[in-house]
């Protein structure tokens, strides 16, 4: 792993960090400072961890870079992991879970609602979604809640379960989805974007490149963040 010199350093960062792969258990773990877009480090991985994060960002205040925030894909687990830095989950990942659970096209109209809700997150204020989402409930709520008994246990479960995850993974988030409003002066980004745009265009010149070996293409990524 080659690391970047001490002086292209910023003395502060707020640092987004996630993991792109490159064929199955061959993925880069990037730290970018959205500050001043430095990618402050990097390692390959075989698997995406939280131990992994944390050594990154445990690496990266070593070398004395106070980081204000952390911005993340909202990884099970990585909330609470970092201390008392503010971490940011990226409001389009977010977007994204809900649409995994609920389907592009929703059938019912409580999803139908929820989905509609969930689109309007990165154009909200923190005050105007939590309204929503908590006005969705009281509409919904006899709904979410309803059981069904299987005929072959006897047990019961929840009818609507895809739903009812959607709007769980909204609740459990909400701490974290809009820490960059309530810590304006930090200029901390609501999602991962700038580091996601890099992933996409890598990929696009590595397609480029077809053929190339693991070390070359280690190499090659090395070059493109520079790092």
């Amino acid at each position: 792993m080659h690391v970047i010199k001490r002086k292209e350093f910023s003395s502060v960062a707020v640092v987004i960090m996630d993991t792109t792969y490159f064929g199955r258990c061959f993925g880069v773990m990037v730290f970018k400072n959205s500050l001043d877009g430095v990618v402050l480090h990097k390692h390959y991985v075989r698997y995406e961890t939280n131990a992994l994060y944390l050594a990154g960002i445990s690496e990266i205040s070593r070398r004395g870079i106070d980081i204000q925030a952390i911005v993340c894909d909202g990884r099970q687990g990585l909330f609470g992991l970092f201390g008392d830095i503010p971490m940011q989950m990226c409001q389009f990942h977010q977007i994204q879970i809900v649409q995994r659970y609920l389907t592009r096209k929703p059938k019912t109209q409580a999803a139908i609602e929820l989905k509609k809700l969930t689109l309007k997150l990165t154009k909200q204020t923190k005050e105007e979604f939590v309204n929503s989402l908590n006005n969705w409930y009281l509409r919904w709520s006899d709904y979410l809640n309803k059981r069904s008994k299987s005929l072959s246990t006897g047990k019961t479960y929840y009818t609507h379960k895809r739903l009812r995850s959607a709007y769980l993974s909204l609740k459990r988030h909400l701490p974290y989805l809009f820490v960059f409003q309530d810590n304006k002066e930090l200029m901390i980004p609501n999602t991962t974007n700038a580091l996601d745009g890099q992933f996409s265009d890598l990929k696009n010149k590595l397609r480029n490149h077809n053929g190339l070996s693991k070390a070359r293409k280690m190499k090659f990524i090395d070059g493109f963040f520079k790092a």
